[in-house]
């Protein structure tokens, strides 16, 4: 007699064959579960009656738990395999949000999400680690369109809390609900999933914490505008819309939503035009859809141009970073893996002062200016252009 987890993971198998599928399925579960609470934190700031700053500050914890999910999780990853982390971690991270919802104040919600972060770090480590073990196992590019399975999920959660939000739907019933059917589906699809062969290794690991050259200096000052703008769409689009146009939650969530989708459309195409056109060309337009974004957002004077911007936002800094991250596997300075270690640490500064001193920004400023912090950063990425390198690779195809 079958077990129920027998069956379960007989179904992932015959409705996700191509190893490529299950690993977009990944994505897009994972984001759904993370992607729950950002529609509902201006619920949680009108509940805990505190201002921008205060909300910024508490965001903080789950990047930090996220960091110290990087440092440690490796042996972690070596004790149980990726399955296990898949099973335990993306309902735990869906469940943890849901009790975030009921947090009285911005420390407990502070603690909660540094929880929360825990299993993002191990997560993000896993199923990046497994598009890039299938990409080599199939000898063609998927990375993008992983991501882009990523963002539509997002799009998915965003969607979700607009229209819940409308209803007139707890922010705890709300993710409860999504954690179970995230749980469900967890299960079902990869109870008997087994991780990809990992590539042969041609050097030694990087280290924990890697010294940057000057170089890498540089692909970080690219990425810097990417990252603060999309941190900053994710975080405060939402309540950016509330305390801006004061529109319905629907409205207010259909930001959020639209980013992640123009973000999931232009990841799931960008891979044939950076085949078509290069990755410079790619990335030169990127920042120029990018800078219009932000500047629509931060001088917008109704909330149809303001949706268009968050749009432009997402759009444009879909594949900054994958793109800075292939140039700095290409350098020839040092190994792949101690170049990409050392752009990924210091881009994740980013997403741990960025929620703070936007909320700070936002509380005495207005959030307007918050979004308009990322001007000089555009500015910074378009005369740093000329570190992205050129790539060719084979297109996946679904």
């Amino acid at each position: 007699m079958q077990t129920g987890k027998t069956r379960a993971g007989t179904l992932g198998s015959a409705i996700f064959s191509a190893p490529q599928k299950r690993v977009f399925v990944m994505f897009f579960l994972y984001s759904l579960a993370l992607g729950g609470i950002f529609p509902r934190l201006g619920d949680l700031q009108l509940s805990m009656g505190i201002g921008e700053a205060a909300l910024g500050a508490a965001l903080i914890g789950m990047a930090l738990g996220t960091q110290i999910a990087f440092i440690f999780v490796g042996p972690v990853l070596l004790r149980f395999g990726h399955r296990a982390v898949l099973l335990v971690c993306i309902p735990f991270l869906a469940l943890v949000e849901t009790f975030a919802t009921l947090s009285p104040s911005p420390v407990v919600l502070f603690l909660l999400l540094a929880i929360a972060g825990l299993a993002v770090g191990a997560l993000e480590l896993v199923i990046n680690l497994e598009a890039d073990r299938t990409e080599h196992l199939l000898g063609r590019r998927i990375m993008n369109r992983a991501h882009a399975f990523w963002s539509l999920g997002f799009f998915a959660a965003g969607m979700v809390g607009a229209v819940v939000k409308q209803a007139g739907i707890g922010a705890f019933i709300h993710l409860a609900v999504m954690a179970i059917l995230v749980s469900v589906l967890v299960i079902t699809v990869f109870s008997d999933y087994r991780q990809a062969p990992p590539r042969p290794e041609t050097s030694a690991p990087a280290p924990r914490f890697v010294r940057p050259t000057l170089s890498i200096l540089a692909i970080v000052g690219f990425t810097l505008s990417a990252m603060l703008l999309e941190g900053a769409s994710i975080d405060w689009s939402v309540i950016y819309m509330r305390d801006v146009f004061g529109t319905a939650p629907f409205i207010n969530g259909m930001a959020f939503a639209v980013g992640a989708l123009s973000m999931a459309l232009t990841r799931f195409f960008a891979d044939g035009f950076i085949d078509r056109h290069g990755a410079s060309a790619v990335a030169r337009l990127l920042v120029l859809v990018l800078g219009a974004g932000a500047l629509l957002v931060t001088f917008a004077p109704n909330p149809v141009l303001a949706i268009i911007g968050f749009a432009f936002i997402g759009a444009g800094g879909s594949v900054m970073f994958p793109l800075a991250i292939s140039a700095a596997a290409q350098m020839k300075d040092r190994p792949a893996a101690t170049n990409v270690a050392a752009l990924a640490q210091l881009s994740f500064i980013t997403f741990l002062v960025a929620p703070p001193i936007l909320g700070l920004v936002a509380e005495n400023f207005g959030i307007r200016v918050s979004f308009g912090l990322g001007l000089p950063m555009v500015v910074l990425s378009w005369f740093l252009l000329f570190t992205i390198a050129p790539q060719k690779a084979k297109v996946d195809t679904l």
